[in-house]
């Protein structure tokens, strides 16, 4: 029986670096700042379908202002509360109630707790039931208004000025993550730090692709390690299998990559045709530098989806 033992992550890699050159293209990741999107717990619980219909709107006041915006954890995040002002029953028929919500944003580093930016912008909506009336003035929020802009720039502003000054001992400080081992978190504190905070940037780069390289040669030397252990115990198919699920994870720019083909030319010589198998690999047609940066800033990706916190609501 054939068995094929696809690679794990190159499809999500691949599917990573795609998204990474489209954004670049597009302009959405702008200078390099990514926020979170948040919509906190509110003072009063939202009708249905308000939360989606919010988090939709912080991401375009984002966008709108050069910044790519999500769900994936970045310590920068944009977030709302709503607090109705007033509500009034307009004459019908049919008779309809107008509500007027006021907005506030901010903008924060989780980490520090520190809001950078905030602002309040007033919407009015209006509906033949209260649901309908609170969705028409999220409808109705001016995502592009002058307001609305110049908060998003004092905040974008002060977080390049954060890593501006900050910079250097981010650098130090994921230096001495990977010096514990600790490379997915090194790496997602390297690869937050926006393009726009210049030669800092290009310093952060260069620590980012010496962190990678040796967390795929760190990597490597404990899935090599298990392949062998695995092939030793079982030198037939059941070993193999067990084998290629390690040799699978071992990139092709690692150090022990060479070692890793001969063990697979062993195991294929003693199976022959009962097994295939394919190591990772980077795929053909794509730039080599933008799916290495893409898998980099994946692993930091990966690292902060474990790290949500429980609550981002700091103004109630």
């Amino acid at each position: 029986m054939k068995r094929i033992i696809k690679m794990g992550c190159l499809a999500s890699v691949v599917a990573f670096a795609s998204h990474f050159v489209s954004a670049q293209e597009s302009g959405l990741i702008g200078q390099g700042i990514t926020l979170t999107v948040v919509v906190p717990e509110q003072q009063a619980p939202l009708p249905p379908g308000a939360e989606a219909y919010l988090s939709n709107k912080l991401t375009q006041v984002a966008i709108r202002n050069g910044i790519a915006a999500g769900e994936d954890f970045s310590r920068f995040f944009i977030a709302a509360n709503i607090a109705m002002a007033s509500k009034d029953i307009v004459p019908g028929p049919p008779a309809q109630i107008s509500q007027k919500m006021e907005i506030t944003l901010y903008m924060a580093d989780y980490y520090d707790r520190k809001i950078y930016a905030s602002t309040t912008v007033e919407s009015v909506g209006i509906g033949t039931n209260e649901t309908k009336s609170f969705l028409d003035a999220l409808k109705n929020f001016p995502v592009n208004s002058p307001q609305v802009n110049r908060f998003v720039t004092e905040g974008k502003d002060k977080i390049i000025a954060y890593y501006q000054q900050q910079g250097e001992r981010i650098i130090q400080q994921a230096k001495v993550l990977a010096g514990q081992y600790k490379y997915e978190e090194a790496l997602f504190l390297l690869t937050s730090v926006p393009d726009a905070a210049g030669e800092i940037y290009d310093k952060a780069m260069d620590a980012t692709l010496q962190i990678y390289q040796a967390y795929i040669d760190h990597l490597c030397d404990i899935n090599l390690a298990k392949a062998r252990s695995a092939w030793m115990a079982n030198q037939n198919t059941v070993g193999a299998t067990a084998a290629g699920e390690f040799l699978a994870w071992i990139y092709p720019d690692a150090k022990c990559y060479g070692e890793a083909m001969d063990l697979y030319e062993e195991i294929k010589a003693k199976v022959l045709d009962d097994w295939k198998f394919e190591m990772k690999k980077w795929q053909d047609g794509v730039d080599l530098e933008s799916q290495r940066i893409a898998a980099m800033k994946e692993v930091g990706v990966a690292f902060g989806e474990g790290q949500q916190p429980v609550t981002y609501n700091w103004l109630h």
